[in-house]
């Protein structure tokens, strides 16, 4: 059965608006995706704009809205944006669709005098090749947990991160050069008393969005904290000990969203799950099925205020969540 005849006309105009405005996906790209002529695109493309489901950017009204975005907002009261890719698309392809739809939605909620934190990793990277200029005044950019381990400073990495963020929002820019996870909790309570990193810590507080990615232990590409050297032999037996699935900045949870008793939460450098749930935007960004769980645990915990995710990904919490995919 083809696309056209699975999906209502406005269903369908959709799918093809953000694959063009969200993904830039040329008409024929998008007609083989489909399975449809060239001029079927271009007239549903005239329908989106004339129906007002496209203005300048993508609109998704609850009415036109897919079943998995509206099944997301009922169930866990976020906005959600499922992000659609060929059956044939690599893990990779679909990151860098999932990471291009994020970047368009974050550059919706930019403003001048904004603070935005964002958790260093493979996602937020991917997002910040795909931002558009969008100049602001009195903004900030802030790392919100540090990447310094036994290998690396990390200052690179992150420093590079932040600046395409910065060039592209013209945001003044705060890094946080402390360990990912430090070997001591009472070394990062010392530290933390430091004028230097307790100002960057004011810094974060005062973030009006946080957009982050999500750790996985399981996750088929490996998630930096999990394979970039962070966490030693005794740590990764904690990791299973105390069935994390994820982690959120360095901190890490369990499936129903629980972090009480993760001793390795005491010495990371992250915020908390109890501070990020105070940032009023808190957009999540996510893709691949093997984060399953890592996203349900999210969701738990209430973190995620806003999802961008890809399909596959969002089909398998939703199979999870109803008893489908158990």
């Amino acid at each position: 059965m083809s696309p056209q005849s699975r999906t209502s006309r406005a269903e369908q105009a959709l799918w093809a608006s953000r694959l063009y405005y969200h993904q830039d996906l040329t008409m024929e790209a998008i007609a083989q995706e489909l399975k449809v002529s060239r001029s079927s695109v271009s007239r549903l493309l005239t329908f989106a704009r004339e129906s007002g489901l496209v203005e300048i950017t993508i609109h998704s009204p609850e009415a036109a809205q897919n079943e998995l975005e509206a099944w997301f907002a009922n169930t866990f009261g976020v906005t959600a944006h499922v992000v659609r890719a060929p059956s044939r698309a690599t893990k990779l392809e679909r990151l860098d669709r999932t990471a291009h739809t994020a970047a368009a939605v974050l550059t919706q909620a930019v403003q001048s005098q904004l603070t935005i934190g964002v958790a260093w990793g493979s996602t937020l990277s991917a997002v910040a090749s795909h931002l558009q200029a969008k100049p602001t005044h009195d903004s900030h950019i802030v790392q919100m947990n540090g990447a310094v381990n036994l290998r690396t400073t990390g200052v690179a990495y992150a420093g590079e991160l932040l600046g395409r963020f910065a060039t592209a929002f013209q945001m003044a820019v705060h890094e946080f050069p402390v360990p990912a996870l430090f070997d001591d909790p009472a070394t990062k309570q010392a530290m933390w008393r430091e004028r230097s990193v307790h100002a960057v810590l004011e810094q974060q507080a005062r973030a009006g969005v946080f957009m982050f990615g999500l750790g996985s232990p399981r996750a088929e590409l490996p998630s930096h904290v999990y394979s970039g050297g962070y966490l030693d032999r005794a740590d990764r037996a904690k990791v299973k000990n105390y069935g994390i699935v994820g982690d959120c900045a360095t901190v890490f949870y369990r499936a129903d969203g629980s972090d009480d008793g993760i001793d390795l939460n005491e010495r990371s450098s992250g915020p908390s799950l109890d501070a990020i749930r105070e940032i009023p935007h808190r957009l999540c960004v996510v893709s691949s099925s093997s984060k399953r769980d890592s996203l349900r645990g999210a969701l738990a915990a209430g973190l995620i205020t806003e999802l961008v995710v890809d399909e596959v990904l969002a089909r398998a919490v939703y199979a999870w969540h109803t008893g489908r995919g158990r």
